[in-house]
């Protein structure tokens, strides 16, 4: 019978315990991870073969800014999103690298603007979404499904998994404290990997209604 291999975080806390007790004194607590929490701004993530149609053969995409997750920046090629009666969404920005979908993730107040109705989902699940025209430099592509608003959700190291009591696809509760307005956010989707940082994702209007720039304190709750 195969023994699971015990995560990192239960070593660390045995190898803490043991040190501690050898000294003759209790061990202290262990430390919270660092949360970080952002907004994520609308932004399409593209597939190489679209990107191509859009800005030309051969063209890659270039880092205007680095994410806080590894290797995930934004980047400087930006695109026009037309929806129905030809309203449109410009300057949408492209994040990198190329993935093996194509998506866009907006917020209500987008919907709003594009004047259609956009389920939340979590990313990659895009399946009966609706779509639309991407309009680039060098062509156009048509999206047929794709465009959702993004579930909230939080990425975490199994370490902090462990820390948190979680697994992936779990669900979670994040409360923003803040002089003004201290919200409490319902469904928060746990996202576990080991290229992961600790980082919560809310949409633009999401942290707007929190006063997240103002925020005194964040924190998870199972």
């Amino acid at each position: 019978m195969s023994v699971p291999t015990p995560s990192r975080a239960l070593v660390e806390s045995l190898v803490r315990d043991t040190l501690f007790r050898n000294l003759g004194k209790a061990s202290p607590a262990s430390p919270a991870p660092t949360l970080v929490v952002n907004s994520s701004a609308r932004h399409m993530h593209i597939t190489q073969e679209n990107l191509e149609i859009l800005f030309g053969a051969g063209y890659k995409l270039e880092v205007f800014k680095w994410l806080y997750q590894e290797g995930q920046f934004a980047s400087t090629a930006t695109v026009t999103l037309i929806g129905p009666r030809r309203r449109i969404i410009p300057n949408l920005r492209i994040l990198g690298p190329c993935r093996n979908l194509t998506q866009i993730e907006l917020a209500f107040t987008d919907s709003i603007q594009l004047g259609i109705d956009i389920p939340v989902r979590a990313s990659g699940e895009i399946e009966g979404t609706p779509g639309g025209y991407v309009m680039g430099p060098k062509g156009m592509i048509e999206m047929p499904n794709g465009i959702i608003r993004a579930a909230r959700h939080v990425h975490m190291h199994p370490s902090d998994a462990d820390f948190y009591g979680v697994k992936h696809r779990d669900f979670m509760k994040m409360r923003v404290m803040s002089a003004q307005c201290t919200t409490t956010f319902e469904d928060m989707l746990v996202r576990v990997d080991p290229s992961f940082k600790l980082e919560v994702h809310i949409d633009t209007d999401e942290a707007n209604a929190a006063a997240l720039d103002k925020a005194t304190k964040v924190g998870l709750v199972r």
